[in-house]
């Protein structure tokens, strides 16, 4: 059985989409994210830019494979699971993570009931979506490799021979290569450096 290692999240923040309906405003977008921060972040910018909308509704994820993916959908003042749930049911239908949502709403003076609301926030989550470029990014794991400096070669030539790419280096008497390896191929690259005299190798991923 061969190990999911690739994922899907898009390539840059999306173009502002604008989605109408019965005088309400429902602007789209949509931010690559990996961290919580980074969300609260475009969250923030995005108040001030529209400082008089109603509601700033959202939904991400971040994660690349299970048990570490999390999600949140926020409401904003919405009825319950109107807005942030339809945003999150299009992160999932496009089958993308590392990505943030947001929707924002100004009030045009008609109410939408809850079934309009779900239609107008699932519809201005998919438009941001279409707007974006989703990009299929590997997983990779994290090694660090110890040796001596007289170890250089061997070392080199596996990671030559290999075509791994080199995160970090510290070449001295005494050096360390952080090296980072799709996760298919991590435990063949583990065992080969692993089954070297005088080299160490540890995951940085655990």
């Amino acid at each position: 059985m061969s190990t999911k290692d690739t994922y899907k999240t898009i390539a840059k923040a999306s173009e502002e989409v604008l989605f109408k309906e019965k005088n309400s405003k429902f602007f789209g977008y949509a931010f690559p994210i990996t961290t919580e921060d980074e969300a609260k972040t475009h969250i923030e910018s995005l108040k001030k830019q529209h400082h008089s909308a109603r509601h700033w509704c959202y939904a991400y994820q971040i994660g690349t494979k299970e048990p570490n993916i999390s999600f949140r959908a926020n409401d904003d003042g919405e009825p319950s699971n109107s807005a942030g749930m339809p945003i999150y049911g299009q992160i999932q239908s496009f089958e993308v993570t590392n990505i943030l949502i947001v929707v924002v709403r100004y009030f045009g003076g008609v109410k939408l009931g809850v079934g309009g609301l779900i239609t107008a926030y699932k519809t201005a989550a998919q438009m941001a979506l279409e707007a974006s470029r989703i990009i299929t990014k590997t997983i990779n794991l994290e090694f660090l490799i110890h040796f001596d400096y007289v170890n250089m070669n061997k070392v080199m030539r596996i990671i030559k021979e290999k075509d791994l790419k080199i995160v970090n280096q510290k070449l001295e008497m005494d050096c360390e290569i952080t090296i980072s390896v799709r996760l298919k191929n991590a435990e063949e690259i583990f065992k080969i450096f692993d089954s070297l005299y005088e080299i160490d190798i540890k995951n940085l991923n655990d």
